[in-house]
């Protein structure tokens, strides 16, 4: 996915929007590149269960580095419809490829304007280069 057309997080999640063939509206979730070269050598990661609610700014996971945990935060509210298990084996896409093959969760959004409050790619990058 291109980063200037997702939405981000002050806690460093990306989120991308889709509209199925049903009318429902999917969030992919995803964590930046810059919380990945933070976090540095991932080491564990830990999704919820496809089922499970989340909520907008509450946990619903955490990676692990070598230096640090850090918890994964949802941009939206909604049920959990698709987990990417390949990252529970093999953490290399997520560092490889954070916005395509290391998407975290795919959410079945309540409410798609949620998406509309997060920060688009230039106010993240600048938020980002301001050290927060």
């Amino acid at each position: 996915m291109n980063p200037e057309q997702l939405r981000f997080t002050d806690t460093h999640e990306w989120v991308h929007l889709e509209t199925t063939a049903e009318g429902k509206t999917i969030a992919t979730v995803g964590l930046t590149d810059h919380a990945v070269e933070q976090l540095n050598d991932l080491v564990y990661i830990q999704l919820p269960e496809v089922g499970q609610q989340v909520r907008r700014g509450e946990s619903f996971g955490e990676v692990e580095s070598v230096k640090a945990v850090s918890d994964l935060y949802s941009p939206v509210d909604g049920e959990v419809v698709e987990v990417n298990q390949k990252l529970t084996e093999d953490l290399d896409p997520l560092s490889q490829d954070p916005y395509g093959a290391g998407w975290l969760i795919k959410v079945q959004v309540n409410d798609p304007s949620q998406v509309e409050q997060l920060m688009d790619h230039q106010a993240y990058q600048k938020m980002c280069e301001e050290g927060m």
